[in-house]
């Protein structure tokens, strides 16, 4: 990931902490015919060594033939985008821009055994379903023959994190003017990325005198 400022550089803490409340990403691995990517939800795992991202992908995936524990993958979470015209801001001769917030993991893949799919499943459920205002869905509530179908037509991927990059580009560099002219025209926004935005810029310089 090339980062454009400096200021615009989470920090690795920050960075797997954005990932992780995402929960949601793009892999992406290389093979003689170039890049294979599928969008896939993903758990991350604290290990002794570091951070584990495991993922699941359907068992005819061509990423599964490619995780052999030397390929390196690239896992991309994207968090809300939204572009930014030049006349949002109170000061003239500002560009057009689009902010945004991502972070790219990456490093050795490997393929679990199947039977380590329950254990990925339940991980992923236990995660997803915690975000939700309701009692916790698992897997012990479906049919069984039906719930052992469903686990053996997927294979989860390992990913061992050794490079975590981040970046939240939400108007740092710009004037505290400039920062709520800008955060203000999002929060009016009808879209729900533009809104995010908004109150990011908004807890980044919580003292300013917003309109939202």
């Amino acid at each position: 990931m090339h980062i454009l400022r400096p200021q615009f550089k989470m920090s690795e803490q920050a960075a797997l902490k954005f990932a992780a409340e995402r929960g949601f990403g793009i892999v992406v691995a290389s093979d003689e015919r170039g890049p294979r990517a599928s969008h896939v939800p993903f758990v991350l795992v604290s290990r002794e060594n570091g951070v584990t991202a495991q993922l699941h992908v359907t068992a005819r995936n061509p990423l599964v033939a490619l995780a052999d524990g030397e390929r390196r993958f690239l896992l991309i979470v994207p968090g809300a985008d939204g572009y930014v015209s030049n006349d949002w801001y109170a000061t003239p001769d500002n560009v057009s821009t689009w902010l945004y917030e991502a972070v790219h993991l990456s490093g050795t893949a490997h393929l679990r055994e199947l039977d380590g799919n329950r254990a990925h499943g339940d991980a992923l459920l236990a995660v997803s379903e915690a975000r939700l205002p309701k009692q916790p869905w698992d897997l012990a509530g479906m049919e069984p023959a039906k719930r052992e179908t469903m686990l053996a037509a997927i294979r989860v991927i390992d990913i061992v994190v050794d490079e975590v990059e981040g970046q939240s580009k939400l108007n740092h560099h710009k004037s505290d003017e400039d920062h709520v002219a800008v955060a203000n025209r999002l929060a009016r926004a009808m879209d729900s990325a533009s809104t995010t935005l908004a109150r990011k810029m908004r807890a980044l310089r919580p003292g300013l005198a917003y309109d939202f």
